[in-house]
């Protein structure tokens, strides 16, 4: 077996920004960021080169309104946006791979809703959109694309660029750990965690969930994970912590790089060796999770579950309804 070799060092970039009350405010979030990414590549210039950013969920505006009316009016932008374009320039000039922090979208296929989104950007332009299929429920009232009637995108994105094959998935999506199967069954070696986790499950102990569930998916999917996780103050972002510890997993999940956990502004960054991983998925046979994998043996799969969100009536959006859902769906699970 033999591999054109594929090596570079990836960053991840957590944030500590105030959230934007109006879209004007989102350019400060974004010039922030080129900045960000600007340090990330000189600061690795002598030694392995930085290919990769990312960002984390937030990063370029946060739902800070309790109505979708209210998001729409002051905070969802369409993409592309003057953000993805001032990324896609900077990109295009250091020759590397940005994934965006989230932002609120709307789209005029689909009046009414917002989605919680991310982009990975190129020296090619804008490759993939990124909508989080499991918004965090019952407070985020953010549209999940898998319950819109006709919805022809796919779900889970996966880029085939010179660095490798990149996926991506946002914050709550990671704690199902189909979503991120889906992202590896299309192709992902490089899975990049776009999020905004919380104290007191953030990357902190007694629970730690942050590093536990990074560890867990780096390994049953045999791919890197690349974390940038939300470093926002308690002034910036109420009525959360936010523990940031942004992480870079390699294949059999052993922690390569982590900041260090608490708030604040952090570039981490760690080596991601492609090649290797690629003769790892061809050679191994033992622990191959992706080819051992039963599918037909998880009837849980085959029916329904959660119910759908009023995609004709958003108006009915809020977090009352969303628990009003979520108890009809333990209802079926005693049924």
């Amino acid at each position: 077996m033999s591999f054109a070799h594929i090596r570079y060092s990836v960053a991840a970039c957590q944030t500590d920004m105030p959230n934007p009350a109006d879209r004007r405010q989102m350019r400060a979030s974004t010039d922030r960021m080129l900045s960000l990414i600007d340090s990330a590549v000189i600061g690795s210039r002598p030694f392995l080169p930085v290919r990769l950013v990312v960002f984390p969920e937030f990063a370029h505006s946060a739902p800070v309104f309790s109505t979708v009316a209210e998001l729409l009016e002051k905070l969802a932008v369409s993409i592309p946006n003057e953000h993805t374009d001032l990324i896609a320039r900077k990109a295009r000039d250091l020759g590397i791979y940005v994934q965006t922090g989230s932002m609120i979208e709307c789209d005029p296929k689909w009046p009414g809703v917002v989605f919680n989104t991310t982009c990975l950007i190129g020296p090619e332009g804008l490759l993939y959109r990124y909508r989080k299929v499991n918004p965090w429920i019952p407070y985020e009232l953010q549209s999940s694309p898998h319950d819109l009637p006709g919805y022809d995108e796919p779900l889970f994105p996966v880029a085939d660029t010179e660095i490798g094959r990149i996926g991506c998935a946002i914050c709550y999506d990671w704690l199902f750990p189909e979503a991120i199967r889906q992202l590896a069954a299309n192709g992902a070696e490089v899975l990049l965690r776009v999020s905004a986790y919380m104290d007191p499950w953030g990357a902190t102990e007694p629970m730690n969930w942050w590093t536990v569930i990074n560890r867990a998916r780096a390994i049953e999917n045999i791919a890197y994970v690349v974390g940038a996780n939300q470093g926002a103050s308690l002034r910036h972002y109420p009525p959360y912590s936010w523990p940031g510890g942004s992480q870079v997993v390699d294949y059999d999940g052993r922690l390569l790089a982590e900041a260090s956990p608490g708030p604040g502004e952090r570039i981490v960054v760690a080596p991601v060796d492609v090649t290797a991983l690629r003769h790892e998925r061809a050679a191994r046979q033992g622990h191959h999770l992706l080819a051992h994998l039963r599918t037909e043996a998880y009837p849980v799969y085959a029916g329904h579950q959660f119910p759908p969100q009023p995609t004709d009536q958003p108006a009915l959006m809020s977090y009352e309804w969303n628990v009003e859902r979520i108890e009809a769906a333990k209802r079926r699970l005693t049924s």
